[in-house]
C-alpha cells in the first residue's frame, strides 16, 4: 500500500512539473534600423499574461547572439541562458550585432563600428520590444562588453532594469595598459603605451607593433577610440533603474574588483559573486589551464546560481 501511494505521489509530482513547463515559441526576429537589418532569435513562453522580456547583448568583437566567437570554439552560453529563462516563463531576444554573423551585411567594414552605434541599435531593439503587446517589462542584460552597452542604452531604451554579467568596472584604457604590462617586454610595452595614448587622443595610427596587430589593427582603431571614451562605473552610477551585478570569482578576464567598482558607483544595485564561475558563465578551476573546456564545450551547463539569481531578480521587479 505504501509503495503504491509513493508511486502515485511521484506520478502526480511529475505531471505537475510537466504542466508547469511553458510552451515556448521560438522564432527569428529582425530589426530594420534604417541602416541595415539586424537578425536575432526570440524565445516567447506562451501564457495568459505578457512575460518579462530580456534583451541579451553579447560581448566584444565578433561574438554572435549565442555567445560564440570565430576566434574561439562553439560556446552557446547566451543561447543556454535564453533557454533557461524561457523555462522560467521569461521571454528573451538575443541578436547578432551589426557587422557580426547574420548581421554582418548591416556594417561589413569594421571601421564603421562604434560604441555609439551599438547603443543606438540596442535602443532600437528595446523600442520595438516595448511596442509589442506580447511582452511585459523590458530588462537589458549584457555580458562582458555588452554590460557597458546595456548600461549606456538603459535610459533611452526605457528599460525596467539592467543586469550586468562579467562587466568591467574600469575604463578600457586602464585594462589594456595592465594587460600589456603583463605580457610585453619593455621595448614593446613603450610602443603599446604610446599607441593607446594616440587612440585616447582620438588619433588612429598605422604604426602598430607586430605583437599588437591583432588587437590594434588599423581597421578596428575607430571602434577602440569610441570605446576608450567610456567609463563603465561612471555610466553605471547614472542608472536610475534597478540593477543586478553578476560576477564569477574564477573569471580570469574580468575581476571581482570590477564588479565591486560597479557596486560602489551604484550602492542600491544588487551584487552577486558566484563561487567557481568563470567568464564563460560555467563552473571551472581558477587556473586558465583548467578552463579550456568551458571555452570549447557548448554542452557544459551554466553555473546554477547564475540562472537562479537572474530569475529571482526579474520576478521581484514591478509590472510594466
Amino acid at each position: 500500500m505504501m509503495l503504491r501511494l509513493a508511486a502515485l505521489l511521484l506520478l502526480l509530482c511529475t505531471s505537475l512539473a510537466h504542466a508547469a513547463a511553458p510552451t515556448v515559441l521560438q522564432r527569428p526576429i529582425d530589426l530594420d534600423t534604417g541602416q541595415g537589418v539586424l537578425h536575432g532569435s526570440l524565445l516567447l513562453p506562451q501564457q495568459a499574461t505578457p512575460p518579462p522580456v530580456v534583451l541579451i547583448i553579447a560581448g566584444s568583437g565578433p561574438t554572435d547572439r549565442d555567445g560564440n566567437n570565430p576566434a574561439g570554439g562553439r560556446i552557446d552560453n547566451l543561447k543556454r541562458l535564453a533557454l533557461l529563462l524561457a523555462g522560467e516563463h521569461i521571454a528573451s531576444v538575443r541578436f547578432d550585432k551589426r557587422g557580426v554573423a547574420a548581421s554582418q551585411p548591416a556594417t561589413p567594414d569594421e571601421r564603421d563600428l562604434s560604441v555609439e552605434r551599438y547603443v543606438a541599435d540596442t535602443v532600437a531593439w528595446a523600442q520595438q520590444l516595448k511596442a509589442d503587446p506580447r511582452f511585459g517589462p523590458l530588462i537589458l542584460l549584457g555580458h562582458s562588453e555588452g554590460a557597458l552597452i546595456a548600461t549606456l542604452a538603459a535610459e533611452q531604451a526605457g528599460a525596467s532594469a539592467v543586469i550586468t554579467v562579467a562587466g568591467s568596472g574600469r575604463p578600457v584604457a586602464e585594462v589594456l595598459r595592465e594587460q600589456l604590462a603583463q605580457r610585453l617586454p619593455p621595448a614593446q610595452l613603450t610602443a603599446g603605451a604610446a599607441l593607446i595614448d594616440r587612440l585616447q587622443a582620438g588619433q588612429t595610427s598605422l604604426d602598430v607593433p607586430p605583437a599588437l596587430r591583432e588587437v590594434f589593427r588599423p581597421s578596428v582603431q575607430p571602434y577602440l577610440i569610441s570605446l576608450l571614451r567610456q567609463d563603465p562605473a561612471a555610466a553605471f552610477a547614472r542608472l536610475g533603474v534597478p540593477a543586478l551585478i553578476l560576477q564569477g570569482r574564477n573569471d580570469v578576464q574580468v575581476e571581482v574588483a570590477d564588479a565591486e567598482r560597479l557596486k560602489a558607483a551604484k550602492p542600491d544595485a544588487q551584487l552577486v559573486l558566484i563561487d567557481g564561475m568563470n567568464h564563460m558563465l560555467r563552473i571551472s578551476p581558477r587556473a586558465m589551464s583548467g578552463q579550456r573546456e568551458s571555452y570549447q564545450n557548448p554542452e557544459l551547463p551554466l553555473a546554477r546560481e547564475l540562472g537562479e539569481r537572474i530569475v529571482a531578480f526579474i520576478r521581484q521587479l514591478p509590472p510594466a
